[in-house]
This record gives structure tokens, C-alpha cells and sequence, in this order.
């Protein structure tokens, strides 16, 4: 047996010696204003407050401890000066700590580039209770880990994260031994898209599903916190179910970055929690990982507010984290490309009010003008307010964070002091993103190792799941504002492949979704087994949580039969098939038990997804869309014009050669009316070549396509027509001569 682990500085609540006092920041009994940021553990051991308040000072952080012993206390606060790393100009982090009402006279966050415990002075207190207050000087990120007391001035706190660990473990009388929460089928680490999908799949298929998340909402880079609208087409491809619980918690925002509440973090959680196969976890972050030769056996977690260890014990374990730090823990074999990964985003956003609007000079942030960055249009900064290319993803992410956080303000100091200052009067920051929204870093590897190859010749896998619907999308440095920064750019430019299919989709094997090494470990999301070409395709969050919803139910394959995730490939393809094909909302009340399907299912989907226009089946008569149609030239595919039928509708230039040809039989005998679909408009032609073949002989007319646009597709009746039943009827629409664009988008046969 093995432990592999993060070296953690857990965290605990308050606890007191003779002539010690250790208090962690994030257990503050009120945290104001602050944060809690749990993302950088895996770098300084520890969650911590941060003081985002964009430029304005934030509310106190408070909370009341017990003094044991009255005496002259030496203060110790664990923090750091966020942009002494760039030798930059000022200390935007700066804040105060008051004990028993009184401010110490030093400012904490002004020492030093790497977290530290900077000395506070001397403070006489009483015994008893007494309050410790956070105070923000700034608004600019000032950041608190812990606060340590003592009466001894040669009992300085160590600062080594090693030592840190057992220290602080020592200081608080921490138990060696967690509490065990066991009897779980699916462990998932994660509580973004993948993991979602992973957590609601198997808790419907009867599994018992710990997820455990370390933040307090759900969603990741698709939440509140980070808000990337969630992109990927779903319901669709070879199984077209897959998708349906996604489409159950997907935000439906109208940008990125868009306003919080659409984002739905609430109704994440509410869809997890009325779940009664899932326990879930918020605000805990797992740090360790127990194994048995290839096999996972547990997973040590700590609650972020209280430093209570968990150790989960289950039979199969998902990694859903993005960094594949579950895998990694455990031995499984990875890999991350040693250069040209994608970066890391943090959005924001500015608004306009009536009255002049004051921003603080920051002579700390990128010393940016105008021309050093895209115009943040429609009052955002988008997804490419991008950084870290190269950086260190794992061991430097804060560094990436805060270098964002440098150009943001940068930016908008520039608008507000700077060379933009007469324009932009009036602006003021209302959101800026410190949780990072990361796109690239490790990737575990399973049975297939998706690449860009197997993608572009659509190589076709008995195990293709889930539509990867998006371009090859990779991110790149934009040359146009590197220069003044070579060493760390922050605005990126998307290289999009082409060889997608997006309205079908590649169908990404189940292979792909397990370890090859560790044979209890599913994985989902970013550190899914593809390359780094490969995952510029399945990177975005629906598709993630697809992934997730296919490792739920091969999970409860796995339980039922037994057998690891590769038996569910070897043995049980069928099986896993089968369930593929269940409604998203189908469920059991335990593994192998009777599938129930409720009344609010989803309607199937086709190959192509739902119909974002008209339902050809509801519409009167036959319809047969131009999908169906013999195509032929240079047509354009178009969903601007509503109203289309099904998917869309297509369009040609005039002269250009192309041909549409929309066959159909007559359903019974009798007199029709034969009519031609397509959307009007002033660019289209007033002389379109239509045939009909119909009958044993052939009519041909120029039709009129030009007029205003229209709500709603427009029909020309073309002929009337009596027909045998099961009589072939032709229609083809060509553009020789059309006198404009050609517009098609069915026919349509209405008996009389």
C-alpha cells in the first residue's frame, strides 16, 4: 500500500495553548467582503481570504476567539506581497488587523514575493474572549492564510511547507486518523460540467455517488465565479440522449462573460441535491489518494471552512478536477505537452453610470495604454483576456491569476487615468474574475489516446460516445499585443481546424474516459485521454459533462457486472449501449434494478440534434427538408432568416452552378399541391430556376425568391398535381439564371 499526496497546510478551527493562539483566516466566523480562494492550494498548502473589492475596500472579515493566557503577544500573519514578484511599484495588497478593537499599527501584504509570515509587533491582551478584524486598505487583493500569536518573541512560526504541515498539525492537536465516509459506488472529484454529468448519470443509474467540490457552487469554469457560457452542441450523433442532463443544468447566457444569475448556479445544485443517490460535498478539496497496487481505495478531502478531513472510500473514482490531480496522485499514467498550451482567462466586465465615476491610479498593474489592448466592446473583456501560455499551470497558477489581475486593471486604468480617461468618464468596474478559468495543463491517459488524426478522417471507434461538436479551437498569443510583454502575453487569438463535424459530431470513444494503469479511475472533462490538438474539440464544458454522463452509466455497468471500466469496453459494450439510449431522466432506484422512466422526459433527438426550426412531422402534409435533398455546387448552409424548417436552409450564388433536388413519394392517391419553401429576402433572385417532375411529365417555372424578410419561411405554390400513391415526385431548384441568390429550404406536398 501507498499514499500518494499533496503536501497540505490544513486547515482547522481556532485552537489555544498556554501562550499560543493559531487562527486559519478561512475559518473567520464572518468573512465580510473577503473571498475564500480555494485554488491554489497545491502551491501554499492552504485556502485563504482575498480582499477582491475591484478598487474598493471591502467589509472586515471578523471572528471571536478565546485567549487563554493574558500576556504580550508577538503577531505573525501569513501573507504576501502579490506583485513583488515583478519588482512592481506600490503594495495594492495592503491591510490591517485589529485585535480586541485595536489596530495594529503595521500593514500586512508588503513583504516579500512568496507567502510568508510578516511580524506584526507586540499586543498586551487579557484572557478570555477577544476579536480578530480583517481590515482592507485597498480593494486590490490583499490576501490573509493565518495568524499566529504567541508570547515567546523566539517562537517564530516556521515557514517551509513541509514543516508547515506537520506544524500546524501539531498546533491544533489534529487527529492522524479522518473520518471515514464509505458504502460509495463512484467517488467524483470535481463538481464542474464533467463532473456533474458523471455524479447525476450513475446516481440515476442506481449508483451511490459521493461529489466532492472545492468550491461552494458548482459549474466551474460554467459557473457564477468564472462564467464561460457553456458551449458544445448536444443531444445528437450516434446516441443523442447523452446530453439530456446537461441540457438540465446548462446556463443560457447570452454572453461570455455574462451576469451571474445566468449562470444558474442554483439550480446546479438543485438538480444535484434532489438526487437522493448522490451525497454531496461543497468546500472540500481532496488532497490525497489512498491505492492497493493498481487500484484506488480512498480519497482524503478537508472542508475549506473548518479543516475536517474526510477520507471517501468507494469501488471506482472519477477525476473530473481539470488537472487530473486524482490520477496524478494516484500513479496513472499522463501527460502534459512541454510547450504551446493554451492559458488561462480571468473575464471581466465595466458598466456606465449617469455621474463621473473615480478609479484609484494603479502604478502596480501592466503599464498599458489603449493601443496595448483589444477595446473591451459591449462593456466586457472576453475569453481572451488570456495568460499563463507556458507558464507553470500546476505549481504557478497564482502567478498566472494574479498576472491577469496586473493587465485587467492595467486596462482599465488606461480608460480611467490614462490616454482612454476623456471617453470613459463615466465607467466603472462591476465584476472581475479572480477565480481563473483554466484551459489546458495535464491529461491522463486511457486505452485511446484521441488525436487530431483519428478526429479529421472521422476514424470510426465501436466505442464513439460522445458529438464533439466544436472546431479544433487552440489559443495562441496574439502577436498584435505581445510585444510589450514577449515574456507572459495576456490577449490570445482562437486558431480554429476544420474536419469537425458540427451538427453531427465526432463520436469520442469510451476509451477515452478511463485510466489505462489505474483500473477503478474513470476520468471526464479536460484530463479526458487526447492530445493536446485533439482536446482544442472536447475542451468545452457540454461536451465535458457528455463525457461524464457516459462514465456514470458505464459506473453502473461496472457495479452490476462487477467489472472494472475496461470490462465495460471488453464485455459489456452492448450494455453500455443500451443505456446510452435511455432518456436522460430515466432512472433506477439501485444498480440492476427496474428502469423508470418519468413523464417529463425529453423528447429524442435526431442525428442532428433537436430542430431549431420548424418540426417537418407538425407541419401539414409531407415536408421534406433540404437535409434530405440531392445537393449539388457551391450551397451555403444559413439559420439567420427564422423560420426555416429543421436545421436550416441553404443558399447559392446566382450562375454558380448549384442544384438542389427534393424527391418524395406520394403518400396516397389523389390531387396535390406542390409547394417550394424558402425565405425571402432583397439580395434574392426574381427569376429562380424551378422544376417539377411529377406524373410522367415535367413542369418548369422562374419563381420570384426577392421581397423583405420575413418572420417566417414563405411557400410558392408551384403546381397542382394528381398523383397514384407511391408516385415519385422531383423537385429541383437550380441557379442559372436565378437574377439573384438562390434561396432552398423544402418542398411541401398538401392533398386537396
Amino acid at each position: 500500500m501507498r499514499i500518494a499526496a499533496l503536501l497540505l497546510l490544513t486547515t482547522f478551527p481556532v485552537f489555544a495553548s498556554a501562550a499560543e493562539l493559531f487562527v486559519e483566516a478561512e475559518s473567520f466566523q464572518n468573512h465580510g467582503g473577503w473571498k475564500l480562494d480555494t485554488q491554489f492550494i497545491q502551491e501554499m498548502g492552504s485556502p485563504y481570504l482575498l480582499a477582491h473589492g475591484i478598487g474598493t475596500p471591502v467589509d472586515d472579515a471578523t471572528t471571536e476567539v478565546t485567549v487563554a493566557e493574558a500576556g504580550t503577544y508577538h503577531v505573525f500573519v501569513r501573507t504576501k506581497d502579490w506583485v513583488a514578484r515583478w519588482n512592481a511599484p506600490g503594495t495594492p495588497g495592503r491591510f490591517q488587523l485589529a485585535i480586541d478593537g485595536k489596530k495594529l499599527a503595521t500593514e500586512f501584504g508588503t513583504q516579500g514575493a512568496e507567502w510568508a509570515w510578516q511580524s506584526g509587533g507586540t499586543v498586551d491582551l487579557p484572557a478570555g474572549k477577544t476579536e480578530l478584524r480583517l481590515i482592507d486598505q485597498t480593494g486590490f487583493d490583499g490576501r490573509c492564510d493565518a495568524i499566529y500569536l504567541t508570547t515567546d518573541k523566539s517562537n517564530s512560526p516556521p515557514n517551509e511547507s513541509k514543516v508547515l504541515s506537520k506544524w500546524r498539525r501539531e498546533q491544533l492537536g489534529i487527529a492522524d486518523e479522518p473520518v471515514e465516509r464509505i458504502g460509495y459506488d463512484l467517488v467524483v472529484v470535481g463538481g464542474g460540467y464533467s463532473g456533474l454529468g458523471a455524479a447525476i448519470s450513475g446516481a440515476r443509474m442506481g449508483c451511490k455517488v459521493a461529489l466532492i467540490q472545492d468550491r461552494g457552487v458548482l459549474g466551474g469554469n460554467g459557473s457564477s465565479e468564472v462564467r464561460v457560457w457553456a458551449m458544445g452542441n448536444i443531444r445528437r450523433g450516434r446516441y443523442p440522449r447523452i446530453g439530456e442532463i446537461i441540457e438540465e443544468i446548462s446556463d443560457n447566457a447570452t454572453k461570455s462573460p455574462g451576469k451571474k444569475e445566468e449562470f444558474v448556479d442554483e439550480l446546479k445544485e438543485q438538480v444535484v441535491r434532489a438526487e437522493e443517490n448522490i451525497d454531496l460535498f461543497l468546500n472540500h478539496r481532496a488532497f490525497a489518494v489512498e491505492t492497493e497496487g493498481d487500484r484506488i481505495v480512498s480519497v482524503d478531502a478537508f472542508d475549506t471552512r473548518n479543516g475536517a478531513v474526510s477520507r471517501f472510500k468507494g469501488m471506482l473514482f472519477a477525476d473530473c478536477t481539470g488537472h487530473a490531480w486524482i490520477g496524478a496522485w494516484a500513479g496513472a499514467d499522463l501527460e502534459m505537452t512541454p510547450e504551446g498550451r493554451m492559458g488561462m482567462s480571468n473575464m471581466w466586465a465595466w458598466d456606465e453610470q449617469a455621474e463621473p465615476a473615480e478609479f484609484p491610479e494603479t502604478p502596480w498593474a501592466l503599464p498599458l495604454k489603449m493601443a496595448d489592448f483589444p477595446y473591451p466592446r459591449d462593456h466586457h473583456g472576453q475569453w481572451f483576456w488570456e495568460s499563463g501560455f507556458d507558464k507553470d499551470p500546476l505549481g504557478d497558477a497564482e502567478g498566472i491569476r494574479d498576472w491577469n489581475l496586473r493587465a485587467v486593471y492595467g486596462a482599465f486604468n488606461a480608460m480611467k487615468n490614462g490616454d482612454g480617461a476623456e471617453k470613459h468618464r463615466t465607467a466603472f468596474l462591476t465584476w472581475v474574475a479572480y477565480i481563473g478559468g483554466p484551459r489546458e495543463s495535464r491529461r491522463l491517459i486511457g486505452d485511446v489516446l484521441l488525436n487530431e488524426e483519428d478526429i479529421v478522417s472521422k476514424r470510426d471507434f465501436p466505442d464513439g460516445t460522445v458529438p464533439s461538436t466544436w472546431s479544433i479551437d487552440l489559443h495562441y498569443p496574439k502577436k498584435q499585443y505581445a510585444a510589450k510583454f514577449p515574456d507572459n502575453p495576456f490577449i490570445s487569438i482562437a486558431v480554429h481546424g476544420k474536419g469537425v463535424d458540427r451538427m453531427y459530431g465526432y463520436p469520442i470513444p469510451y476509451r477515452c474516459f478511463y485510466s489505462r494503469n489505474i483500473s477503478n479511475l474513470f476520468m471526464a472533462g479536460r484530463c479526458a485521454s487526447v492530445t493536446h490538438e485533439a482536446l482544442g474539440t472536447v475542451r468545452v464544458m457540454k461536451t465535458c459533462g457528455m463525457m461524464g454522463e457516459v462514465v456514470g452509466k458505464a459506473a453502473a455497468i461496472c457495479v452490476e457486472r462487477q467489472c472494472l471500466p475496461r470490462g465495460v469496453y471488453t464485455d459489456y459494450l452492448d450494455q453500455l449501449t443500451e443505456m446510452l439510449e435511455l432518456p436522460g431522466k430515466a432512472y433506477r432506484k439501485q444498480v440492476g434494478g427496474e428502469t423508470i422512466i418519468p413523464d417529463d422526459a425529453l423528447p429524442l433527438a435526431g442525428p442532428a440534434g433537436l430542430f431549431e426550426g420548424l418540426d417537418p412531422a407538425k407541419m401539414k402534409g409531407l415536408v421534406i427538408d433540404d437535409e434530405k435533398a440531392k445537393v449539388s455546387g457551391p450551397w451555403v448552409k444559413g439559420q439567420g432568416l427564422k423560420g426555416y424548417v429543421a436545421y436550416g436552409y441553404r443558399y447559392a450564388s446566382p450562375g454558380s452552378g448549384a442544384t438542389m433536388t427534393f424527391e418524395a413519394a406520394a403518400p396516397e392517391a389523389g390531387s396535390y399541391d406542390i409547394r417550394v419553401l424558402y425565405g425571402p429576402h432583397p439580395n434574392r433572385g426574381t427569376t429562380v430556376p424551378v422544376s417539377l417532375e411529377a406524373g410522367g411529365e415535367t413542369i418548369s417555372r422562374r419563381v420570384d425568391m426577392r421581397g423583405e424578410p420575413a418572420a417566417e419561411s414563405k411557400f410558392a405554390t408551384f403546381a397542382d398535381v394528381s398523383l397514384e400513391k407511391g408516385a415519385k415526385v422531383r423537385v429541383t431548384i437550380s441557379s442559372d439564371g436565378a437574377g439573384g441568390n438562390v434561396h432552398a429550404d423544402a418542398i411541401q406536398l398538401i392533398a386537396k
